[in-house]
């Protein structure tokens, strides 16, 4: 058996200043609907899941890598120690943190919910995706449900006893959600029987949990093609009797597993359902047809569990490469390059290894800091959400820098994981460092719960334009307030004002979008799609970047000679300039590539590709 190894590192320091010093997390903790919730509950949660990643999930993480999953006789068995850690993992309450309290959750801020996952899939992104799923699934019930539905199914799903799924992609479909063939018959009892095949099922089956809840979306007879016809059903694994014990097995079968390239402790499933015409179902809520918006928060969620998984694994990969570059002594100092017998130095001192750790970090925590930020909107959402224009604001953010953190974030945590390797040199290519796993596992990120060019698609063709394109203006504005009040910063007022000339450039871009739509030039926009999504996300990271170095510079001016945080501060201003001289004229280049639309992708015949 692969010997249990924690490798799993994170940045306490770091996470408390994002959260208390950049984002002010206070200003809603002690209030309602988070009046249980202060400071010193949300260290000790900071403290526990640390610990709880370090000794319980992240020794799990070679783990399941290295033995993977196994199905037998129709049964999929997880890999040595997942399913103790299951346990552990509902025992502690970490599941439950942000769920409401009239369904046994904790309700907690949605940001301290991100914090605990951003450990939890940090350490173990293979097993904590079936919680989070599972969560996931039970939300939907919770919002879409009957109240008959919510008191059957949700207490068991918050606490463990259940897990859960969502059920969408089929193998003649893939991205195509409304090609769906999978069919919901009306039985005469309310309920509906429910056959087809789906592929790609994260936790579709395990050994961890005594039952299964699936959601999934079928077509029932005679509706209407596409996704205006898909409807959402709850098909739990073995079926639920009336006084809620487990009655028989549901017809709900495991074709096969999939053996993939990384997140092996993960069970991904073929699954049929309906084979021998006995599985049934019990459409979510009341009103069918409305399948791809309920399912749509549960997408929601995902695609910021996403980027949130991202960010773990990826600021895992970064400090582990951190460490090595201060233990491994490589080669002399630059200054004495000629002299053969001088002092071997850790590789930390060489100026390209300085410059990747650098990109890493600065990238990472720029990540982190979006990723709150948006989390932030939402929590302030809800304590605001008597106040119409206030709420709207911050659920428009939301909707606005969802897509942008999901694909930002994965797309980038596999290049952070890169580059980590890198660091390692012919080591990080070895199984006998975590950078390598770390890799393999973080590229999938990019691709489910909606590919980054969906992602991509999202925002350009209806996140830029809701509501008159009020989100976006707004998010601009922020921006240019920010600007106009440091752009005379001592420090950091030449890249300030850089992010403003930045800025404008962007707006200029997303006029040049609409331009295209105006004009029926439709085919432009999934050409330069991910390129204005980078373009959005790095113009926001280097503002909050700025932001923080500037928060760092006061705090640190506080600071008496000698004080462990002055170095900590001088981080924050390195990883802000690094990133708006490094990366942020890059968006004035792809500005620049979108004036010159460029055709040659669509205009290229189909033959001259290759002539294989």
């Amino acid at each position: 058996m692969t010997q249990a190894v924690n490798r799993f590192k994170a940045d306490l320091r770091e996470i408390r200043f994002v959260l208390f010093e950049l984002l002010k997390f206070e200003d809603i903790l002690g209030k309602q609907p988070f009046a249980s919730w202060g400071r010193d509950e949300v260290d000790m949660v900071l403290t526990e899941i640390d610990r709880f990643a370090r000794e319980v999930t992240g020794p799990l993480n070679p783990v399941g890598d290295r033995h993977g999953c196994r199905l037998e006789k129709g049964h999929v068995f997880t890999p040595p120690g997942f399913k103790d850690a299951w346990s552990k993992l509902y025992e502690a309450g970490w599941r439950s943190l942000s769920a409401a309290e009239d369904h046994g959750g904790q309700g907690a801020p949605f940001t301290l919910n991100a914090m605990a996952e951003e450990f939890l899939c940090g350490s173990n992104p293979a097993f904590a995706i079936y919680s989070g799923l599972a969560t996931g699934a039970a939300e939907v019930i919770a919002t879409f449900g009957t109240k008959e539905q919510q008191h059957n199914y949700l207490v068991n799903m918050f606490n463990g006893k259940w897990g859960g799924t969502m059920c969408l992609t089929e193998p003649q479909a893939g991205s195509d959600v409304g090609a769906a063939k999978t069919v919901a018959k009306r039985l005469p009892d309310g309920l509906y029987s429910i056959s087809g095949t789906k592929i790609f099922i994260t936790g579709g089956d395990h050994d961890m949990a005594e039952n299964i809840v699936h959601l999934v979306l079928a077509r029932i007879e005679g509706a209407p093609p596409g996704t205006k016809g898909l409807s959402l059903f709850i098909v739990p694994k073995r079926r639920i009797s009336a006084d809620g014990t487990l009655g028989e097995d549901n017809d709900v079968s495991v074709g096969s597993i999939e053996h993939k390239m990384g997140i092996n402790g993960s069970a991904t499933c073929v699954l049929n359902f309906g084979e021998n015409d006995r599985c049934v179902g019990e459409l979510v809520g009341t009103q069918e047809h409305v399948g791809m918006g309920q399912m749509f928060k549960l997408m929601n969620g995902a695609r910021i569990a996403v980027a949130i998984q991202s960010l773990g694994v990826a600021s895992s990969a970064y400090l582990n490469a951190l460490q090595y570059a201060r233990e491994r002594r490589q080669g002399s100092h630059i200054t004495q390059w000629k002299d053969a017998s001088a002092e071997r130095v850790p590789i930390l001192m060489h100026p390209d290894v300085r410059r990747m750790l650098l990109d890493m970090k600065s990238r990472v925590e720029g990540i982190r800091m979006l990723i709150y930020k948006l989390t932030m909107h939402e929590d302030r959402a809800t304590a605001l959400a008597s106040d119409d224009k206030q709420a709207g604001y911050h659920h428009g953010q939301v909707e606005l820098l969802t897509p942008i953190s999901k694909s930002y974030a994965s797309d980038q945590a596999f290049r952070v994981c890169e580059t980590a390797i890198q660091v390692f040199g012919g080591a990080g290519f070895l199984k006998d460092h975590p950078v390598e796993q770390c890799c393999r596992d973080a590229k999938i990120f990019s691709i489910y719960e909606g590919t980054n060019h969906i992602q991509a698609m999202d925002l350009v063709g209806r996140k830029l334009g809701m509501q008159g394109s009020q989100h976006f203006r707004a998010f601009l504005g922020d921006i240019g307030a920010f600007v106009a009040a440091h752009s005379s910063h001592p420090v950091l007022g030449n890249d300030i004002k850089s992010l403003g000339k930045t800025s404008e450039a962007l707006g200029a871009s997303a006029m040049q979008l609409l331009g295209w739509f105006q004009s029926g030039r439709i085919a432009m926009v999934p050409l330069v799609a991910n390129r204005f999504l980078e373009m959005m996300a790095e113009t926001a990271i280097a503002w909050l970047l700025l932001d923080a170095a500037r928060v760092a510079e006061e705090a640190s001016a506080t600071l008496p000679e000698g004080h462990a945080d002055r170095a900590f501060y001088q981080g924050k201003r390195h990883s802000a300039l690094y990133y708006s001289r490094n990366v942020l004229p890059g968006v004035f280049y792809k500005a620049k590539t979108l004036q010159t639309e460029d055709l040659s992708a669509l205009e290229i015949p189909d033959e001259a590709f290759a002539t294989v």
